[in-house]
């Protein structure tokens, strides 16, 4: 038979049995209790008893359902992301609520859960999306099924890395406990979600309308004819202070989540707590907010254009962006402009927009018919991604995926379509290269410079040609960072081109900082930046540029930033500022309020590395800008590799911005100052070898470097028999996460131990050579004790400068394995280290950082020696002995990571195996590269076919066992003093002879 909802919902087919469901829903936002308040209603109509398992309040589900078959159990399972405000997440914090709340108290939970569902003879349980009741429900013996566009084990993934791998075992836990999920229903807009073993595709969940459009209006008091705006950020009161004119002349503004205080002006509205949304949203012309679920799927389904502002580190964001602005619903606001109220451009832009989503919104009752069915026993395999896909890994198919679309099978359906439909990677790489190619770049002029043959170059002046004339009418879908660059330029100007390759860290590490000798190799990937110079009253400016600037009265200088690649991260495409901002009168401001202006949006942090190198140049050189400036970065060096994506942004922006104001500034001392740029801008506490190999390093040689601070010791040929090749594990890197910091930090807390007890050593020496000098102590305990090496010792800059044998004889026994901070401030007083700060709270392991310098020096020099040894497999034997062995010391500092160490694994084991032994080796060594923790590994062999073949084997070795294909980086190319800078000008714009 067939029980239609009474309020005219849909329809759902009721089994001949009565059944009962436990929905749990996360504690984490009300867009997950509203999408699931649609499935519920729907099985309570086909006459199903629903006990809702959430912490929400009960009016979201009361004031929709009033029926006794309707019961709500408040309890809180999980907590999401916990969000210091409506638009900023605090990573460590999350994750530290979620140990207290679903770790710790997790055998509880799970008897707990197990007896309650038992008690009320559950059918079936649902989850949206808590972990840990999974889990519950396999101990009880019943099944379970998952709804959601995400899930935690994807979202934690990032914030792992951020904030310390001392949780890494909460994302393992969390995949363990999805993977006894019979299956997900999978809504659009979904994130990478490779826990579930068996996914089907539902619609869009949304809530249903009650009135009209006219209706809520008459309601309001508000004419049909009022520009009507939303303010929506997910039920949070945000506590702004809000101004009438923020909003164009005659709009009214409907504010959400106001608290009871707070003072609006008379053209905002404020709506009380449970007023019903999706009414209001209907009734609206436009919305302002944050991108969430809820709020996307209502936009979309009620073609309500969503002027949006990013949320910090919420990873399901990219995703649902995409959908929206792939069916023309979105349009995004800079947080700047949300908090200083330059909100009309944006509005009067959102009403043009004709959104046109016409997918089915009926995924409330799509999801309650295979629930139904589900609980009666009906089995439901999808076939789609058939197998237990499990995070394994900790973090190998987290964030990464988004970073490298097209690449694996465990890119979603939907986020390859959006990639093919607007255009996610706008800029080839050389591997794109055609034979249009050499026309496209003829378009440009180049008047000074030259591209060396390098594709790379050939495919950025390609992309720039395709910006010239680009129609922003045309109904071909564009990305908003293709559309921001085409009018970015002025065609008929110069424009400066620089070019900085990435790194492979073949030895030394994060031995850099410590003083050691590296050996670093430049890669063929690069990052291009283009620079033009323009007169403030003349320069092409973005329409909320504009409107920004007509409200601070004039025109004065503005940069202007285009970053190709946002779209596979969760960062603003564009940033703008004015260039006075970097000023406190006719001084630059301090490295402190610069970090912090760039920390306030983290969606637009990144442009901290490029903005940045002009605060340093006006800090540093005294260089004063008069121009505004337009720049456009593009970037092959892919994000969190290891390979030092962010120094290539550095030293090509740095460069092409003193090529286009005539500075004369020498690699070296580019990229010191470069290094700067991350320390006291950007914050992120790294040496300086990434940006001395970017910036001074040669094809096909190995840059070996002495970091005291930054002395090139020669430009080493790679022998032609041996070849280098990277292999990313696809965890995430990040020099700035807290496992580098603190190994640092530990670094210079042994350091300033060893130094003080050479003092120690010292004074208790000195009255025994006084002494000695009077001819009553013995010449062989004056030598014995070396007055001077001590003295030495005691003033020692650079940890390296202590050789191993010295280390062990004298320091190592009084070095302790960790040591806490305040325990360390108390006795020592500082570390001194202008990077880094110790906290009182925290542990710091001291003993493998502190060694790992010391014996890493050691290591390089060796390696260097033997890259001129007789061509043997001896040779690489020992090169390859010591990369393992630099592994290893990185492993004991606690900057390892599972992928990394499964890659080096796998060349162990080709290394070792009877075939090798029997028909020679061809790779010999590995190691986990730059600043640990992920990233990549550096690899050496033989440069002949059988290491090739044996590199794609590892792939695909380290693919069956993650579900991760590892990129592959081969080749090197020139840095960017070798490469200098172009200058080009379009052929057009050219005077004729």
């Amino acid at each position: 038979m067939r029980v239609r909802d009474g309020d005219g919902g849909g329809e759902v087919t009721a089994p001949p049995q009565h059944l009962v469901f436990a929905y749990y829903i996360t504690g984490h936002g009300f867009g997950h209790a509203t999408r699931a308040l649609e499935v519920v209603r729907h099985l309570v109509a086909a006459g199903h008893d629903v006990h809702v398992v959430t912490a929400a309040p009960e009016f979201v589900f009361t004031t929709e359902i009033t029926s006794p078959s309707l019961h709500i159990r408040k309890v809180l399972l999980d907590c999401g992301a916990v969000q210091a405000d409506a638009l900023t997440v605090d990573r460590l914090a999350s994750l530290e609520k979620y140990h207290q709340t679903a770790v710790v108290p997790r055998d509880f939970i799970l008897k707990t859960e197990a007896e309650w569902l038992n008690s009320i003879k559950a059918d079936l349980v649902v989850s949206d999306v808590v972990p840990v009741v999974c889990r519950a429900a396999a101990d009880a013996g019943i099944r379970s099924v998952c709804l959601t566009n995400f899930s935690w084990d994807f979202i934690y993934a990032e914030y792992v890395v951020a904030a310390g791998h001392y949780h890494r075992s909460i994302v393992w836990q969390i995949a363990e406990d999805y993977s006894h999920c019979e299956f997900l229903l999978r809504l659009p807009g979904f994130c990478p979600m490779p826990a579930f073993r068996d996914v089907i595709d539902v619609p869009l969940v949304v809530r249903r309308l009650h009135r009209s459009r006219s209706e809520v209006r008459k309601e309001l008091g508000i004419a049909d004819n009022v520009k009507l705006v939303i303010f929506n950020f997910g039920g949070q009161s945000a506590g702004w202070e809000l101004k009438k004119e923020w909003l164009p002349d005659g709009w009214l503004c409907l504010v959400c989540g106001a608290s009871n205080t707070q003072e609006l002006p008379p053209n905002f509205i404020k709506l009380a707590k449970d007023a019903y949304t999706p009414d209001l949203m209907a009734a609206s012309d436009c919305m302002l907010g944050k991108i969430g679920y809820g709020t996307v799927s209502e936009a979309l389904a009620y073609k309500l254009p969503f002027v949006f502002v990013r949320r910090d580190y919420f990873n399901e964001e990219p995703f649902l962006r995409n959908m929206l602005e792939h069916y023309q619903c979105g349009i995004e606001m800079i947080r700047r402009d949300l908090l200083t109220g330059h909100w009309k451009p944006y509005l009067q832009r959102a009403i043009t927009l004709q959104p046109c989503y016409d997918g089915p919104i009926n995924g409330g009752e799509v999801a309650a018919h295979i629930l139904q069915d589900t609980a009666v026993g009906k089995k439901y395999i999808s076939g789609k991604l058939s197998g237990a896909r499990r995070l394994r890994d900790a973090i190998v198919l987290g964030y990464q995926l988004q970073r490298a679309p097209g690449r694996d099978v465990g890119i979603p359906d939907w986020y390859s379509l959006s990639e093919k439909e607007i255009s996610v990677r706008p800029t080839p790489t050389s591997h794109d290269m055609n034979g249009s190619a050499e026309s496209s770049f003829e378009d440009f002029e180049i008047l000074h410079g030259d591209m060396q043959g390098l594709t790379d170059t050939m495919s950025f002046l390609k992309s720039l040609s395709g910006l010239v004339g680009n129609d922003l009418r045309s109904p071909e879908k564009q990305t908003r960072e293709r559309a921001a660059a085409s009018v970015l330029f002025d065609w008929e100007e110069e424009i400066y081109v620089a070019r900085a390759p990435g790194r492979l860290d073949v030895m030394g590490g994060i031995a850099d900082y410590s003083g050691s000798l590296v050996l670093q190799m430049p890669i063929r990937e690069a990052c291009h930046v283009a620079v033009q110079r323009s007169d403030p009253t003349k320069q092409k400016q973005w329409k909320h540029t504009q409107a920004r600037q007509l409200a601070n009265g004039g025109a004065v200088p503005v940069l202007q930033i285009v970053s190709f690649g946002s779209e596979l991260s969760n960062r603003a495409p564009t940033f703008d500022m004015d260039l006075s901002d970097f000023m406190d009168g006719d001084k630059p401001i301090s490295y402190d309020k610069a970090k912090e202006y760039f920390s306030r949006d983290p969606s637009q942090k990144w442009a901290a590395y490029v903005a940045g190198t002009i605060f340093v140049l006006m800090t540093e050189l005294g260089v004063r800008f008069t121009d505004s400036m337009n720049i456009l970065v593009s970037s092959s060096v892919p994000e969190g590799k290891g390979v030092s994506s962010s120094a290539s942004v550095e030293v090509a922006s740095m460069s092409a911005i003193a090529a286009a104001y005539g500075l004369n500034i020498a690699p070296r001392d580019l990229a010191l100052l470069c290094q700067k740029v991350e320390n006291r801008v950007v914050g992120a506490p790294c040496g300086v070898m990434d940006q001395m190999t970017s910036a001074c390093g040669e094809a096909n040689k190995l840059l070996a470097m002495v970091c005291q601070p930054a002395e090139v010791k020669e430009l080493v040929s790679i022998p032609t028999h041996i070849r280098f090749w990277g292999l990313d594990s696809g965890i995430r890197h990040s020099v700035g996460g807290t496992d580098y910091g603190s190994v640092r930090v530990g670094t210079y807390m042994g350091r300033k131990m060893i130094k003080c007890d050479a003092s120690d050593l010292l004074s208790e020496l000195l009255p025994s050579c006084t002494s000695m000098q009077s001819g009553d102590s013995n010449p062989d305990e004056y030598e014995e004790h070396g007055v001077d090496l001590l003295k030495s010792e005691a003033a020692m800059e650079y940890l390296c400068n202590l050789p191993p044998h010295r280390y062990e004889a004298v320091y190592a026994k009084d070095i302790p394995e960790t040591i806490t901070g305040d325990v360390f401030l108390e006795k020592y007083g500082d570390h001194n280290d202008a990077v880094t700060e110790v906290d009182r709270k925290r542990s710091y392991c001291v003993k493998a950082p502190t060694r790992h310098p010391i014996y890493e020096n050691s290591r390089v020099e060796a390696f260097k020696a033997l890259l001129t040894a007789s061509k043997t497999d001896e040779q690489l034997s020992a090169l390859g002995e010591l990369m393992f062995q630099c592994h290893y010391s990185y492993n004991a500092c606690g900057l390892g990571s599972d992928g990394t160490d499964r890659l080096v694994n796998l060349v162990q084991e080709i290394r070792h195996r009877k075939t090798s032994r029997t028909f020679g080796a061809s790779l010999f060594g590995a190691k986990i590269t730059g600043g640990g923790s992920g990233g990549s590994v550096c690899v050496i062999g033989k440069n002949c076919l059988k290491s090739s073949e044996e590199i794609l084997e590892i792939q695909k070795r380290y693919k069956a066992a993650t579900g991760y294909l590892p990129i592959v980086f081969e080749g090197s190319s020139p840095g960017a003093g070798k490469f200098g800078y172009l200058k080009i000008r379009r052929r057009s714009a050219l005077p004729s002879n």
